[in-house]
């Protein structure tokens, strides 16, 4: 990229560039590089405890049957999800605020705090109730954080790219997530490769939250150079006069309450954001997530060969989420969007038919790294489109808003559902189910959503 592309796209003019900008400046890949592998090292604390659901469920909710015990770990894997939506809220108007930087940084820690609360927690073995009580208070406060950690890094993107490149710069939210789950998948590999059953489940399970404890400091770290991309935070001065412009729109809420401006101005791009996501964030845990304990629970696999679908996945949704991107700037998000998400419904059920029939790892990896193709071409596209949706006044709070409420519901839990399906129904394929209702819904709200792909969203 020539210099004058770079600044050009950068996320401020000159002429719009605050009084106080900080001195230092870096450049775009740069840039992409701190605010990717910042939000790879958040969503690695997030979602490490999925690949040790069964362990977990086992050592903190000691009930009959192993199922039962899965079912309990995969719903405390949910609760973090409950507090998505107000982190959304809180941390989405933080961010809206106090500038997009403030925000991220306030995330990182309280997601160590979370990592830091579950590698320490005694058992249900030691202190009974409370073993459970302090795992499910971790994933609270992890929950809460990542509600505001996705709306201010991905609104960060966007707003480094032009009208013709923010599907690119979006993309690289999913592209950290993908990162996450191959570094916490590999890591899991190594650890049930090379420790027995035993001292994996006295104390190596514990070893990736230490880990974790680790990403607030290297966090920050990364993202001390990050050119603010919010007009006017660095100074009170800019923050009083922006509470006067609104006042004088008779819009007061733009600034002072971000949320209620969005719920009363913006109420349909919420309902129909929501319910788009539904579709993405479904495939995304059952595919990146589930489809591993899956393998472990259904097919009889060992963690150690199981883990590796969570690692093809998530590799598959790296290597394509910049690819979905650019094709979302180039012909559309919603063009997109229609495409990858109607295959999908069309593939999940033969995929889940073909693991069942044939349970070897080749058919299983073979089987994921399709599905995960499809789920990255669904998803970046809904990624970009959601933020796109508000104005920059408000993005963080209305992306985080809307994202969080699907995603909490339908992809939090949607292990858990997976689970009851199969314990409800006996049917091992019953996980499909769930994803193709999900697909189904969500298609039902794209006619309604309009097209952002290369139109200026201020």
């Amino acid at each position: 990229m020539d210099s004058s592309t770079a600044q050009a796209t950068g996320p401020q003019s000159a002429s719009a560039a605050p009084p106080s900008a900080p001195a230092k400046r870096i450049s775009q890949p740069k840039a992409i590089a701190a605010i990717t592998i910042g939000n790879g090292l958040e969503f690695f604390d997030f979602t490490i405890y999925s690949f040790f659901a069964t362990i977990i469920g086992k050592l903190y909710f000691p009930v009959e049957g192993s199922l039962a015990q899965l079912m309990l770990a995969a719903g405390t894997f949910g609760v973090g999800f409950i507090m998505r939506p107000i982190g959304g809220v809180v941390l989405g108007a933080y961010a809206d605020r106090a500038g997009r930087k403030a925000a991220m940084s306030l995330t990182l820690w309280l997601m160590t705090l979370g990592s830091a609360i579950i590698a320490f927690a005694p058992t249900y073995a030691a202190i009974g109730l409370a073993a459970p009580a302090l795992v499910i208070l971790a994933r609270l406060i992890q929950g809460f954080a990542i509600g505001g950690e996705v709306g201010a890094s991905t609104s960060l993107l966007l707003e480094y790219g032009s009208d013709r490149t923010r599907g690119f710069y979006g993309s690289w939210q999913f592209v950290s997530q993908g990162l996450n789950t191959v570094c916490g998948s590999l890591l899991g590999v190594v650890l049930a490769s090379s420790l027995s059953t035993p001292s994996l489940e006295s104390w190596g399970w514990r070893i990736p939250f230490v880990i974790g404890m680790a990403m607030g400091p290297i966090g920050t770290y990364i993202r001390r150079h990050l050119d603010e991309t919010l007009p006017g935070v660095e100074t009170d001065e800019r923050h009083a006069q922006l509470k006067q412009d609104a006042k004088r729109a008779a819009e007061p809420a733009l600034v002072v309450h971000p949320a209620r401006t969005i719920f009363r101005h913006h109420a349909g791009s919420i309902a129909a954001g929501v319910v788009t996501t539904i579709g993405g964030t479904a495939a995304n845990y059952i595919v990146l997530f589930y489809l591993s304990t899956y393998a472990i629970r259904m097919l009889n696999m060992p963690m150690s060969l199981a883990l590796w679908a969570s690692w093809t996945a998530a590799l598959m949704t790296v290597i394509c989420s910049p690819f979905a991107g650019m094709l979302s700037d180039r012909i559309g998000r919603k063009p997109v969007l229609w495409v990858s998400r109607v295959l999908l419904v069309l593939v999940i059920y033969p995929g889940f038919m073909l693991i069942n029939a044939y349970p070897t790892v080749p058919v299983l990896l073979a089987v994921v790294a399709v599905l995960a193709v499809l789920v990255a071409f669904t998803a970046v596209p809904n990624i970009v489109m959601l933020p796109e949706l508000f104005p920059r006044e408000i993005r963080a709070t209305g992306m985080s808003i809307v994202y969080c409420l699907g995603v909490s519901i339908f992809g939090g839990f949607a292990q858990f559902f997976a689970t009851w399906l199969i314990e409800l129904s006996g049917n091992p394929l019953a996980p499909a189910w769930y994803l193709i209702g999900c697909g189904l819904v969500s298609l039902l709200a794209l006619p309604f959503i309009r097209e952002t792909a290369g139109r200026p969203i201020g």
